[in-house]
C-alpha cells in the first residue's frame, strides 16, 4: 500500500515538473492562457509555469510557411473556362492574432486565395490571363495581404502555376498562331519582293544614266575629233591654196594624188566589190607623189629660212 502511494506520489511530482517548465523550440511561439484566458506569448527557450494556473495554449509555427492552392475552374471575362492552380508563401508575424482571431487559419487563407483568384480572372478575358501572369500575383497579393493582416499573417508571395484552358480551345489558340506565322511570313516575303523591285528598278535607272552618260561623253569627243579633222583639213587646203596662188603645181598635184589615194580606199573598203579594174597611170600617180614631196621640201626650206631670219633675243 505504501509502495502504491509512493508511486501516484512521484507520477504527480513528475507531472508538475513537466506542467512547470516548458522549452519553446526554434521558429514557434506558445500562447499562455490563465484559466482559459490568453495573458502572454513565450518565445524560444526555457519557461516556468505555474501548474494548474497558467496552461499553454495554442503552439504557432513562425516560420515562412507555404500553402498549396489545388486546381479550381475559373470562368474569365469572355465566358472561357481554365483550370488555375497556384501556390501561396506566408508567415505569421503576431501569434495571438493568428491564434485568437481565426478559427483555422490555413484554411482561411486558403479560401481568401481561391476566392480572389475567381474574381481578378474573372475581370479578365483569356489572352490577358494567359500573358499577364506577373499582373494577377501582384492583385492577388495586394488583396489577400490586406485581408489577412487582423490575422497576424504577412503574405509574402502568390504564384499561379498554371492557367489550364479546355483542350478544343488549346487547338483553336494552336491555328490562330499558326495563321497570325504564315500572315507574317507572307508579309515579309511581299515585303521582300517589293525591295527587290525597288533595288532592281533604281540599278536600271543608274544603269541608263551612265550610258547616256556614256553616249553623250563618246559625242562630245567624236565631235571634237570632227572638229579637229576639219581645222586640219581646212588649214592643208589653204597652205594647198596659197600654194597655187603662188605658182607652185606641185601643190596642186598634192591636192589632186590626195584626193585620188582617198578614192580609191574608199573604194577598196567597199564590201561589194571583189575586183578593181581601172584604166590607171602609174607614171601619173608616181608624179603625183614627187609633187607632194618637193612641196614637202619647200615647206621645210620655207621653216628653216624663218628661223634664220628672227633676230637674236636680248
Amino acid at each position: 500500500m505504501g509502495q502504491i502511494l509512493a508511486l501516484v506520489i512521484v507520477f504527480l511530482v513528475v507531472i508538475t515538473i513537466a506542467k512547470l517548465v516548458r522549452i519553446v523550440p526554434q521558429g514557434y511561439e506558445w500562447t499562455v492562457e490563465t484559466f482559459g484566458k490568453y495573458t502572454s506569448t513565450l518565445s524560444p527557450g526555457l519557461h516556468f509555469l505555474i501548474p494548474v494556473y497558467q496552461a499553454v495554449g495554442r503552439k504557432i509555427n513562425m516560420m515562412e510557411q507555404v500553402l498549396d492552392v489545388p486546381s479550381q475552374d475559373v470562368i474569365t471575362k469572355d465566358n472561357a473556362v481554365v483550370k488555375v492552380d497556384g501556390v501561396v508563401f506566408y508567415q505569421v508575424l503576431d501569434a495571438s492574432k493568428a491564434a485568437y482571431e481565426v478559427s483555422n487559419l490555413e484554411q482561411a487563407s486558403l479560401a481568401l486565395v481561391m476566392t480572389n483568384i475567381r474574381t481578378v480572372l474573372g475581370s479578365m478575358d483569356l489572352d490577358e490571363s494567359l500573358s499577364k501572369r506577373d499582373e494577377i500575383n501582384a492583385r492577388l497579393l495586394r488583396v489577400v495581404d490586406e485581408a489577412t493582416h487582423p490575422w497576424g499573417v504577412k503574405v509574402n508571395r502568390i504564384e499561379i502555376k498554371d492557367i489550364a484552358p479546355p483542350r478544343d480551345l488549346i487547338d483553336a489558340m494552336a491555328r490562330q498562331m499558326k495563321a497570325e506565322r504564315e500572315k507574317r511570313a507572307n508579309i515579309l516575303d511581299a515585303e521582300g519582293f517589293r525591295q527587290a523591285a525597288i533595288l532592281k528598278a533604281e540599278g536600271e535607272k543608274q544603269s541608263v544614266i551612265l550610258s547616256a552618260e556614256g553616249d553623250k561623253e563618246a559625242a562630245f569627243r567624236a565631235a571634237e575629233a570632227r572638229e579637229r579633222s576639219a581645222e586640219a583639213e581646212a588649214k592643208a587646203t589653204t597652205m594647198v591654196s596659197d600654194a597655187i596662188s603662188g605658182g607652185n603645181v606641185n601643190a596642186l598635184n598634192y591636192f589632186v594624188a590626195n584626193n585620188y589615194v582617198e578614192a580609191l580606199k574608199e573604194m577598196a573598203k567597199s564590201p561589194n566589190q571583189k575586183m578593181l579594174l581601172l584604166p590607171i597611170e602609174a607614171t601619173g600617180i608616181l608624179g603625183s607623189l614627187a609633187g607632194i614631196a618637193e612641196l614637202a621640201k619647200e615647206s621645210l626650206g620655207q621653216q628653216q629660212k624663218s628661223v634664220a631670219v628672227q633676230p637674236p633675243l636680248r
